[in-house]
């Protein structure tokens, strides 16, 4: 074995993640931190109902953008670059 071979298993072994890794769980962070945007909103105010509770947006896109965050995080974790 040549003494470059030698030094790049060295280098491997001690980063278990790539940069590909970091940026795919930056991406996930994103995902998750609008998700969980996304959720937010007033609450009903005194006797007046507030029926924007109910928006596509805070009951079905939030918590999925969230979800698939979360799911997509153990994905990006265990991600290998094939050689």
């Amino acid at each position: 074995m040549d003494n470059k071979q030698i030094e790049k298993k060295g280098d491997d072994a001690k980063m278990p993640l790539g940069k590909i890794n970091f940026i795919l769980m930056g991406v996930c962070l994103l995902l998750i931190v609008v998700g969980f945007w996304l959720m937010t909103g007033s609450a009903n105010e005194g006797d007046k109902f507030n029926y924007d509770i109910f928006e596509s947006s805070r009951i079905v896109v939030g918590p999925f953008l969230a979800f698939a965050g979360f799911v997509l995080m153990a994905v990006a974790i265990i991600y290998r670059k094939k050689k």
